[in-house]
């Protein structure tokens, strides 16, 4: 399992592109990937979005898009 917080917080595009293509890459293998972001372009590459507002779930929710 690999858990990250902001992960991109602080990169360029390109160099966040690199770092989400690891974890799709991980995750493919088998690989849990927990990502905690603000960004929604990272949060869409998901396939699952659990958002929290105060501490609490508010959605959870499958990417349609990704899921098979």
């Amino acid at each position: 399992m690999i858990l990250a917080d902001e992960p991109t917080g602080n990169l360029d595009s390109y160099a966040t592109t690199e770092i989400m293509d690891l974890f799709c890459e991980l995750n493919h293998e088998g690989h849990t990937v927990v990502l905690i972001t603000h960004e929604r372009s990272v949060a869409a590459l998901a396939r699952r979005v659990v958002r929290l507002e105060d501490g609490r779930i508010v959605s959870d929710r499958p990417n349609p898009a990704l899921v098979a």
